[in-house]
Protein backbone atom coordinates (compact mmCIF):
# COMPACT_ATOMS: atom_id res chain seq x y z
CA UNK A 1 0.00 0.00 0.00
CA UNK A 2 2.82 2.44 1.19
CA UNK A 3 4.89 1.67 -2.37
CA UNK A 4 1.49 2.33 -4.53
CA UNK A 5 1.28 5.69 -3.13
CA UNK A 6 4.70 6.39 -3.74
CA UNK A 7 4.55 5.41 -7.15
CA UNK A 8 1.18 7.37 -7.48
CA UNK A 9 3.24 10.55 -5.87
CA UNK A 10 6.11 10.14 -7.98
CA UNK A 11 3.61 10.33 -11.36
CA UNK A 12 2.39 13.66 -9.60
CA UNK A 13 5.54 14.79 -9.43
CA UNK A 14 5.87 15.14 -6.23
CA UNK A 15 9.31 16.18 -4.57
CA UNK A 16 8.59 14.14 -1.66
CA UNK A 17 7.24 10.79 -1.79
CA UNK A 18 7.60 7.47 0.56
CA UNK A 19 11.10 6.54 -2.07
CA UNK A 20 12.49 10.12 -1.44
CA UNK A 21 11.88 10.89 2.34
CA UNK A 22 13.93 9.31 5.07
CA UNK A 23 13.36 5.22 4.39
CA UNK A 24 14.03 4.79 8.33
CA UNK A 25 11.00 7.05 9.36
CA UNK A 26 9.09 5.10 6.62
CA UNK A 27 9.98 2.15 7.73
CA UNK A 28 9.44 2.21 12.02
CA UNK A 29 6.50 0.93 12.96
CA UNK A 30 4.61 1.26 16.49
CA UNK A 31 2.07 -1.19 17.19
CA UNK A 32 -0.21 0.67 20.01
CA UNK A 33 -0.56 3.27 17.18
CA UNK A 34 -1.15 0.78 14.10
CA UNK A 35 -3.55 -0.99 12.16
CA UNK A 36 -5.96 -1.58 14.92
CA UNK A 37 -6.31 1.30 16.44
CA UNK A 38 -6.79 3.31 13.01
CA UNK A 39 -9.80 0.54 12.25
CA UNK A 40 -11.12 1.81 15.91
CA UNK A 41 -11.29 4.91 15.14
CA UNK A 42 -13.27 4.42 12.36
CA UNK A 43 -15.81 2.50 13.95
CA UNK A 44 -15.75 5.34 16.88
CA UNK A 45 -16.41 7.77 13.67
CA UNK A 46 -18.96 5.49 12.48
CA UNK A 47 -21.11 5.05 15.73
CA UNK A 48 -20.71 8.93 16.36
CA UNK A 49 -23.74 9.19 13.44
CA UNK A 50 -27.22 7.60 14.93
CA UNK A 51 -28.29 6.67 11.39
CA UNK A 52 -25.51 3.75 11.55
CA UNK A 53 -25.43 2.27 15.09
CA UNK A 54 -28.01 -0.10 14.42
CA UNK A 55 -25.54 -1.81 11.90
CA UNK A 56 -22.90 -2.38 14.80
CA UNK A 57 -23.13 -4.82 16.77
CA UNK A 58 -22.02 -2.93 19.52
CA UNK A 59 -23.03 0.73 21.13
CA UNK A 60 -18.85 2.09 21.98
CA UNK A 61 -15.27 1.57 21.46
CA UNK A 62 -13.67 0.16 24.09
CA UNK A 63 -9.74 1.35 23.64
CA UNK A 64 -7.55 -0.58 25.32
CA UNK A 65 -4.84 -0.49 23.11
CA UNK A 66 -3.27 2.14 25.42
CA UNK A 67 -2.34 3.12 28.84
CA UNK A 68 -4.07 6.14 28.85
CA UNK A 69 -6.34 5.89 31.83
CA UNK A 70 -8.41 9.09 31.75
CA UNK A 71 -9.56 8.10 28.08
CA UNK A 72 -10.77 5.18 30.33
CA UNK A 73 -12.76 7.96 32.74
CA UNK A 74 -9.80 7.14 35.36
CA UNK A 75 -10.99 10.31 37.90
CA UNK A 76 -8.34 13.14 37.65
CA UNK A 77 -6.75 13.74 41.41
CA UNK A 78 -8.23 16.75 42.75
CA UNK A 79 -5.29 18.52 44.04
CA UNK A 80 -3.16 18.43 41.03
CA UNK A 81 -6.34 20.13 38.70
CA UNK A 82 -6.59 22.29 41.63
CA UNK A 83 -2.99 23.61 41.73
CA UNK A 84 -3.15 23.83 37.81
CA UNK A 85 -5.79 25.67 37.66
CA UNK A 86 -4.29 28.80 39.86
CA UNK A 87 -0.97 28.82 38.16
CA UNK A 88 -2.84 28.82 34.88
CA UNK A 89 -4.95 31.69 35.84
CA UNK A 90 -2.57 33.25 38.51
CA UNK A 91 -4.99 36.31 38.98
CA UNK A 92 -7.46 33.99 40.91
CA UNK A 93 -4.39 34.20 43.41
CA UNK A 94 -4.56 38.60 42.70
CA UNK A 95 -5.46 40.59 46.17
CA UNK A 96 -8.92 41.53 44.02
CA UNK A 97 -10.22 37.82 44.14
CA UNK A 98 -8.34 36.02 46.61
CA UNK A 99 -11.17 35.89 49.49
CA UNK A 100 -13.42 34.27 46.44
CA UNK A 101 -10.20 31.42 45.46
CA UNK A 102 -10.23 30.55 48.85
CA UNK A 103 -14.15 29.43 49.13
CA UNK A 104 -13.17 27.58 46.20
CA UNK A 105 -9.64 26.13 46.25
CA UNK A 106 -8.25 24.51 49.81
CA UNK A 107 -5.23 26.59 51.22
CA UNK A 108 -2.35 23.76 50.46
CA UNK A 109 -3.52 23.92 46.81
CA UNK A 110 -3.28 27.91 47.16
CA UNK A 111 0.22 27.85 48.75
CA UNK A 112 1.30 25.34 46.27
CA UNK A 113 0.48 27.20 43.36
CA UNK A 114 1.76 30.56 44.91
CA UNK A 115 5.08 28.38 45.26
CA UNK A 116 5.37 26.79 41.92
CA UNK A 117 4.75 30.56 40.37
CA UNK A 118 7.00 31.94 42.33
CA UNK A 119 9.56 29.61 40.85
CA UNK A 120 8.14 29.79 37.39
CA UNK A 121 8.95 33.83 36.46
CA UNK A 122 5.71 36.12 36.08
CA UNK A 123 3.68 33.03 33.94
CA UNK A 124 4.27 29.80 33.20
CA UNK A 125 3.77 30.20 29.24
CA UNK A 126 7.37 31.57 29.75
CA UNK A 127 10.11 29.12 28.79
CA UNK A 128 12.41 27.19 32.09
CA UNK A 129 15.76 26.62 31.85
CA UNK A 130 16.64 23.71 29.75
CA UNK A 131 16.60 20.60 32.16
CA UNK A 132 13.23 22.21 33.73
CA UNK A 133 12.56 24.39 36.77
CA UNK A 134 15.55 23.94 39.84
CA UNK A 135 12.80 23.97 42.38
CA UNK A 136 10.57 20.42 40.18
CA UNK A 137 14.16 18.94 40.06
CA UNK A 138 14.89 19.18 43.77
CA UNK A 139 11.91 17.94 44.65
CA UNK A 140 12.45 15.17 42.30
CA UNK A 141 15.84 14.41 43.97
CA UNK A 142 14.19 14.40 47.23
CA UNK A 143 11.59 11.59 46.23
CA UNK A 144 14.22 9.44 44.64
CA UNK A 145 16.41 9.80 47.87
CA UNK A 146 13.46 8.77 49.84
CA UNK A 147 12.60 5.79 47.79
CA UNK A 148 16.02 4.40 47.30
CA UNK A 149 17.72 5.64 50.73
CA UNK A 150 20.51 6.83 48.12
CA UNK A 151 21.70 10.40 47.44
CA UNK A 152 20.08 11.88 44.19
CA UNK A 153 21.61 15.38 42.97
CA UNK A 154 18.90 17.49 40.85
CA UNK A 155 21.66 18.39 38.09
CA UNK A 156 21.77 15.03 37.15
CA UNK A 157 17.71 15.02 36.59
CA UNK A 158 16.36 16.85 33.47
CA UNK A 159 12.58 17.01 32.87
CA UNK A 160 10.82 16.29 29.87
CA UNK A 161 7.89 15.76 27.93
CA UNK A 162 6.55 12.28 29.15
CA UNK A 163 9.33 9.71 29.35
CA UNK A 164 9.30 8.94 25.59
CA UNK A 165 11.39 12.07 24.88
CA UNK A 166 13.74 11.03 27.93
CA UNK A 167 14.00 7.32 26.39
CA UNK A 168 14.59 8.69 22.90
CA UNK A 169 17.04 11.04 23.62
CA UNK A 170 19.17 8.53 25.35
CA UNK A 171 19.10 6.28 22.87
CA UNK A 172 20.28 8.99 20.29
CA UNK A 173 22.70 9.87 22.42
CA UNK A 174 24.13 5.81 22.88
CA UNK A 175 23.73 4.93 19.34
CA UNK A 176 26.64 6.61 17.36
CA UNK A 177 26.60 4.84 14.48
CA UNK A 178 24.73 1.95 12.76
CA UNK A 179 26.93 -0.89 14.39
CA UNK A 180 25.86 -0.03 17.72
CA UNK A 181 23.37 -2.54 19.55
CA UNK A 182 20.85 -2.15 21.72
CA UNK A 183 19.12 -5.20 24.07
CA UNK A 184 15.62 -5.09 23.96
CA UNK A 185 12.85 -7.37 25.96
CA UNK A 186 10.78 -9.00 23.72
CA UNK A 187 8.09 -8.50 24.33
CA UNK A 188 9.00 -4.88 24.45
CA UNK A 189 6.86 -1.72 24.21
CA UNK A 190 7.15 -1.05 20.71
CA UNK A 191 8.62 2.72 21.49
CA UNK A 192 12.29 1.23 21.42
CA UNK A 193 12.10 -1.06 18.12
CA UNK A 194 10.60 2.10 16.40
CA UNK A 195 13.11 4.20 17.75
CA UNK A 196 16.05 2.24 16.65
CA UNK A 197 14.65 1.90 13.16
CA UNK A 198 14.75 5.42 13.11
CA UNK A 199 17.96 5.91 14.47
CA UNK A 200 19.46 3.41 12.11
CA UNK A 201 20.53 1.29 15.14
CA UNK A 202 20.32 -2.91 15.80
CA UNK A 203 17.82 -3.93 17.83
CA UNK A 204 19.31 -6.65 19.97
CA UNK A 205 16.42 -8.94 21.07
CA UNK A 206 16.30 -11.03 24.86
CA UNK A 207 13.29 -13.26 25.61
CA UNK A 208 11.28 -12.64 29.01
CA UNK A 209 10.42 -15.96 30.51
CA UNK A 210 6.71 -16.18 30.25
CA UNK A 211 6.88 -19.27 32.38
CA UNK A 212 8.53 -17.62 35.28
CA UNK A 213 6.43 -14.50 35.25
CA UNK A 214 8.22 -12.98 32.76
CA UNK A 215 11.79 -12.76 34.54
CA UNK A 216 14.72 -12.05 33.07
CA UNK A 217 17.06 -15.09 32.04
CA UNK A 218 20.53 -13.70 32.24
CA UNK A 219 22.62 -16.81 31.61
CA UNK A 220 21.12 -15.97 28.02
CA UNK A 221 21.95 -12.76 28.00
CA UNK A 222 25.28 -13.50 28.55
CA UNK A 223 24.94 -16.41 25.21
CA UNK A 224 23.05 -13.55 23.29
CA UNK A 225 25.02 -10.67 23.73
CA UNK A 226 28.58 -12.39 23.22
CA UNK A 227 26.49 -14.08 19.80
CA UNK A 228 26.03 -10.26 18.47
CA UNK A 229 29.24 -8.45 19.51
CA UNK A 230 31.30 -11.79 17.54
CA UNK A 231 29.03 -10.75 14.69
CA UNK A 232 30.60 -7.30 15.07
CA UNK A 233 27.70 -5.71 16.52
CA UNK A 234 28.59 -2.76 19.42
CA UNK A 235 26.14 -3.40 22.00
CA UNK A 236 26.63 -0.84 24.46
CA UNK A 237 23.25 -1.10 26.67
CA UNK A 238 20.29 -2.68 27.90
CA UNK A 239 16.42 -1.34 27.81
CA UNK A 240 14.88 -3.36 31.19
CA UNK A 241 11.30 -2.52 31.52
CA UNK A 242 10.23 -2.86 35.11
CA UNK A 243 6.92 -3.12 35.96
CA UNK A 244 6.72 -4.75 32.35
CA UNK A 245 5.01 -3.76 29.31
CA UNK A 246 3.38 -5.43 27.99
CA UNK A 247 3.75 -8.05 30.62
CA UNK A 248 2.80 -6.62 33.92
CA UNK A 249 5.53 -8.06 35.03
CA UNK A 250 7.85 -7.05 38.20
CA UNK A 251 11.77 -8.27 38.92
CA UNK A 252 12.82 -9.83 41.83
CA UNK A 253 15.50 -7.95 43.88
CA UNK A 254 17.81 -10.96 43.27
CA UNK A 255 17.24 -11.00 39.42
CA UNK A 256 17.71 -7.38 39.34
CA UNK A 257 21.27 -7.67 41.42
CA UNK A 258 22.18 -10.41 38.70
CA UNK A 259 21.46 -8.02 35.59
CA UNK A 260 23.48 -5.46 37.46
CA UNK A 261 26.43 -8.08 38.02
CA UNK A 262 26.01 -8.63 34.29
CA UNK A 263 26.20 -5.09 33.23
CA UNK A 264 29.21 -4.38 35.30
CA UNK A 265 31.00 -7.74 33.72
CA UNK A 266 29.58 -6.87 30.13
CA UNK A 267 30.03 -3.19 30.26
CA UNK A 268 26.85 -2.47 29.33
CA UNK A 269 24.58 0.48 29.80
CA UNK A 270 21.15 0.14 31.60
CA UNK A 271 18.01 1.86 30.81
CA UNK A 272 15.42 1.49 33.22
CA UNK A 273 12.00 1.99 32.03
CA UNK A 274 10.03 2.46 35.51
CA UNK A 275 6.83 4.67 34.26
CA UNK A 276 4.96 1.93 36.07
CA UNK A 277 6.80 1.76 39.66
CA UNK A 278 3.59 3.02 41.17
CA UNK A 279 1.50 0.04 40.02
CA UNK A 280 2.76 -2.77 41.65
CA UNK A 281 -0.53 -5.30 43.54
CA UNK A 282 1.33 -7.46 46.16
CA UNK A 283 4.21 -5.06 47.52
CA UNK A 284 4.96 -7.99 49.99
CA UNK A 285 6.22 -10.43 47.50
CA UNK A 286 6.89 -8.21 44.39
CA UNK A 287 7.27 -4.91 45.15
CA UNK A 288 9.00 -2.50 43.19
CA UNK A 289 12.73 -2.08 43.41
CA UNK A 290 14.60 1.02 40.93
CA UNK A 291 17.21 -0.10 39.53
CA UNK A 292 19.21 3.43 40.82
CA UNK A 293 18.89 1.65 44.41
CA UNK A 294 20.03 -2.20 43.22
CA UNK A 295 23.28 -0.61 41.17
CA UNK A 296 23.84 2.07 44.60
CA UNK A 297 24.07 -1.14 46.23
CA UNK A 298 26.42 -2.86 44.14
CA UNK A 299 28.12 -1.06 41.67
CA UNK A 300 30.29 2.13 41.12
CA UNK A 301 30.83 1.72 37.84
CA UNK A 302 27.62 0.82 36.32
CA UNK A 303 25.95 3.63 34.06
CA UNK A 304 22.45 3.93 34.58
CA UNK A 305 19.72 5.81 32.57
CA UNK A 306 16.32 5.56 34.58
CA UNK A 307 13.13 7.28 33.50
CA UNK A 308 9.64 8.04 35.40
CA UNK A 309 6.32 9.70 33.98
CA UNK A 310 3.05 11.42 35.11
CA UNK A 311 1.26 9.02 32.44
CA UNK A 312 0.70 5.73 34.26
CA UNK A 313 0.54 5.03 38.19
CA UNK A 314 -2.38 6.75 40.04
CA UNK A 315 -1.65 10.09 38.85
CA UNK A 316 -3.21 9.08 35.04
CA UNK A 317 -2.25 12.50 33.42
CA UNK A 318 -0.88 11.03 29.86
CA UNK A 319 -1.96 14.24 27.65
CA UNK A 320 0.32 16.99 30.21
CA UNK A 321 3.45 15.26 28.86
CA UNK A 322 5.53 15.33 31.79
CA UNK A 323 7.99 13.18 32.95
CA UNK A 324 12.10 12.93 33.70
CA UNK A 325 15.54 11.10 33.49
CA UNK A 326 18.22 10.60 36.47
CA UNK A 327 21.57 9.95 35.02
CA UNK A 328 23.73 7.87 37.28
CA UNK A 329 27.44 7.54 36.68
CA UNK A 330 27.79 8.63 33.93
CA UNK A 331 30.62 10.96 33.05
CA UNK A 332 30.48 15.08 33.50
CA UNK A 333 31.28 15.58 29.89
CA UNK A 334 28.32 12.89 28.49
CA UNK A 335 25.92 15.22 30.71
CA UNK A 336 26.87 17.84 29.08
CA UNK A 337 26.35 16.83 25.81
CA UNK A 338 23.19 15.41 26.96
CA UNK A 339 22.33 19.36 28.60
CA UNK A 340 22.75 20.42 25.03
CA UNK A 341 20.52 18.21 23.99
CA UNK A 342 17.63 19.23 26.26
CA UNK A 343 18.52 22.90 25.05
CA UNK A 344 17.57 22.57 21.24
CA UNK A 345 14.39 21.45 22.31
CA UNK A 346 14.14 24.91 24.76
CA UNK A 347 12.30 23.03 27.76
CA UNK A 348 9.60 20.34 27.43
CA UNK A 349 6.28 21.97 28.58
CA UNK A 350 5.71 23.59 31.76
CA UNK A 351 2.52 22.22 33.00
CA UNK A 352 4.26 18.77 32.75
CA UNK A 353 6.94 19.78 34.97
CA UNK A 354 4.53 21.17 37.50
CA UNK A 355 2.45 18.01 37.66
CA UNK A 356 5.69 16.14 37.80
CA UNK A 357 6.13 18.31 41.01
CA UNK A 358 2.91 17.12 42.56
CA UNK A 359 3.56 13.56 41.78
CA UNK A 360 6.92 13.55 43.80
CA UNK A 361 5.89 16.33 46.51
CA UNK A 362 2.08 15.05 47.20
CA UNK A 363 0.29 16.40 49.78
CA UNK A 364 2.17 16.08 53.28
CA UNK A 365 0.29 14.85 56.70
CA UNK A 366 -1.03 17.84 58.19
CA UNK A 367 -1.93 19.29 55.03
CA UNK A 368 -5.41 20.25 53.88
CA UNK A 369 -5.57 18.36 50.51
CA UNK A 370 -3.68 14.93 52.63
CA UNK A 371 -6.72 13.42 53.57
CA UNK A 372 -8.50 13.57 49.75
CA UNK A 373 -5.34 12.89 47.79
CA UNK A 374 -4.33 9.77 49.25
CA UNK A 375 -8.44 8.40 49.69
CA UNK A 376 -8.32 9.02 45.41
CA UNK A 377 -4.58 7.47 44.64
CA UNK A 378 -6.52 4.49 47.66
CA UNK A 379 -9.55 4.04 45.42
CA UNK A 380 -7.78 3.97 42.21
CA UNK A 381 -5.06 1.54 43.13
CA UNK A 382 -7.34 -1.12 44.62
CA UNK A 383 -9.65 -0.33 41.55
CA UNK A 384 -6.76 -1.34 39.34
CA UNK A 385 -5.59 -4.29 41.75
CA UNK A 386 -9.43 -6.07 41.73
CA UNK A 387 -10.15 -4.98 38.00
CA UNK A 388 -6.61 -6.76 37.09
CA UNK A 389 -7.11 -10.03 39.37
CA UNK A 390 -10.64 -10.08 37.57
CA UNK A 391 -9.44 -10.02 34.02
CA UNK A 392 -6.35 -12.56 34.68
CA UNK A 393 -9.19 -15.11 36.05
CA UNK A 394 -11.46 -14.58 33.42
CA UNK A 395 -8.70 -15.31 30.72
CA UNK A 396 -7.37 -18.02 32.45
CA UNK A 397 -11.08 -19.56 32.42
CA UNK A 398 -11.37 -19.13 28.60
CA UNK A 399 -10.14 -22.42 26.46
CA UNK A 400 -6.24 -22.36 24.52
CA UNK A 401 -5.83 -19.14 26.63
CA UNK A 402 -3.07 -18.88 29.62
CA UNK A 403 -2.10 -15.79 31.33
CA UNK A 404 0.56 -14.81 33.65
CA UNK A 405 -0.58 -12.30 36.93
CA UNK A 406 -0.54 -9.05 36.43
CA UNK A 407 2.15 -7.97 39.07
CA UNK A 408 2.32 -4.59 38.00
CA UNK A 409 1.57 -2.08 35.21
CA UNK A 410 -1.78 -1.97 33.97
CA UNK A 411 -1.57 -4.56 31.35
CA UNK A 412 -1.89 -8.36 30.54
CA UNK A 413 -0.67 -10.52 27.95
CA UNK A 414 -2.67 -13.43 27.55
CA UNK A 415 -1.34 -16.41 25.39
CA UNK A 416 -3.73 -18.01 23.12
CA UNK A 417 -3.05 -21.52 21.09
CA UNK A 418 -5.36 -20.83 17.75
CA UNK A 419 -6.62 -23.25 15.93
CA UNK A 420 -4.91 -25.24 12.96
CA UNK A 421 -8.10 -24.27 10.85
CA UNK A 422 -7.23 -20.52 11.50
CA UNK A 423 -4.10 -20.31 11.20
CA UNK A 424 -4.25 -22.16 7.69
CA UNK A 425 -7.04 -19.69 6.82
CA UNK A 426 -4.74 -17.01 7.66
CA UNK A 427 -1.77 -18.19 5.94
CA UNK A 428 -4.16 -18.29 2.57
CA UNK A 429 -4.59 -15.06 3.22
CA UNK A 430 -1.93 -13.97 3.67
CA UNK A 431 -2.40 -12.73 7.16
CA UNK A 432 -1.18 -12.46 10.93
CA UNK A 433 -3.01 -14.92 12.96
CA UNK A 434 -2.88 -13.16 16.26
CA UNK A 435 -3.57 -9.13 14.15
CA UNK A 436 -6.77 -11.05 12.64
CA UNK A 437 -7.87 -12.58 15.61
CA UNK A 438 -7.75 -9.34 16.77
CA UNK A 439 -9.31 -7.65 14.40
CA UNK A 440 -12.34 -9.81 14.94
CA UNK A 441 -12.20 -8.87 18.51
CA UNK A 442 -13.03 -5.43 17.28
CA UNK A 443 -15.19 -5.54 14.93
CA UNK A 444 -17.51 -8.09 17.21
CA UNK A 445 -17.50 -6.49 20.69
CA UNK A 446 -15.60 -2.78 19.71
CA UNK A 447 -13.05 -3.81 22.67
CA UNK A 448 -9.58 -2.54 20.51
CA UNK A 449 -6.15 -4.49 21.85
CA UNK A 450 -2.81 -4.84 20.10
CA UNK A 451 -1.54 -8.25 18.79
CA UNK A 452 1.32 -9.92 20.75
CA UNK A 453 3.39 -9.43 16.84
CA UNK A 454 3.42 -5.87 17.96
CA UNK A 455 5.93 -6.33 20.82
CA UNK A 456 7.54 -9.61 19.71
CA UNK A 457 6.90 -12.67 21.02
CA UNK A 458 8.73 -16.80 20.95
CA UNK A 459 7.74 -17.79 17.49
CA UNK A 460 4.83 -19.55 17.29
CA UNK A 461 2.98 -18.65 20.13
CA UNK A 462 0.23 -15.64 19.72
CA UNK A 463 -0.65 -13.06 22.25
CA UNK A 464 -2.39 -9.69 22.88
CA UNK A 465 -2.23 -6.87 25.17
CA UNK A 466 -5.20 -5.27 27.26
CA UNK A 467 -5.50 -2.92 29.58
CA UNK A 468 -7.59 -3.59 32.15
CA UNK A 469 -8.31 0.48 32.67
CA UNK A 470 -12.14 0.17 31.94
CA UNK A 471 -13.95 1.34 34.69
CA UNK A 472 -15.68 -1.23 37.27
CA UNK A 473 -19.07 -0.04 36.49
CA UNK A 474 -18.38 -1.37 32.84
CA UNK A 475 -15.58 -4.26 33.98
CA UNK A 476 -18.00 -6.92 33.88
CA UNK A 477 -19.51 -6.03 30.40
CA UNK A 478 -16.51 -6.12 29.17
CA UNK A 479 -15.35 -9.11 30.42
CA UNK A 480 -18.68 -10.82 29.20
CA UNK A 481 -17.87 -9.08 25.42
CA UNK A 482 -14.64 -10.72 25.51
CA UNK A 483 -15.87 -14.32 26.65
CA UNK A 484 -18.44 -14.37 24.45
CA UNK A 485 -16.50 -13.47 21.37
CA UNK A 486 -13.83 -15.87 21.99
CA UNK A 487 -15.89 -19.04 22.66
CA UNK A 488 -18.05 -18.07 19.40
CA UNK A 489 -13.91 -17.98 17.97
CA UNK A 490 -13.08 -20.91 19.28
CA UNK A 491 -16.95 -22.70 17.84
CA UNK A 492 -15.78 -21.14 14.56
CA UNK A 493 -12.54 -22.76 14.07
CA UNK A 494 -12.23 -25.80 16.31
Amino acid sequence: MLRTSASSDSKMGKVLNLDTINSRVRDMEYAVRGALPTRAEQLAQTLSCDSTKASLPFKQIIFCNLGNPQQLEQKPLTFLRQVSSLVEYPELLSPEKIEQTKLLFPGDAISRARSLLASVGPSIGAYTGSSGLLKVRQDVAKFIEHRDGFPSDPSNIQLTNGASEAVARILELVVSDPSVGIMIPIPQYPLYTATLTRLGAQAVPYYLQEESKWSMDVPGLTGILRAHREKGINVRAIVIINPGNPTGGVLSSKNMSEIVQFCEREKLVILADEVYQANTYDKKNTPFTSFKKVVSQLSSDVELFSFHSISKGMVGECGRRGGYLEMHNISDSVKDVLNKMASVSLCSNVPGQLAVDIMVNPPQPGDESHDQYNAELDSIYNSLKSRANKLYHAFNSLENVSCQPAQGAMYLFPQIKLPNKFIDYCSKDNKLPDQEYCMRMLESTGVCVVPGSGFGQVQGTFHFRTTFLPQEKYFDSFIHLLTVFHKDFMNQFR
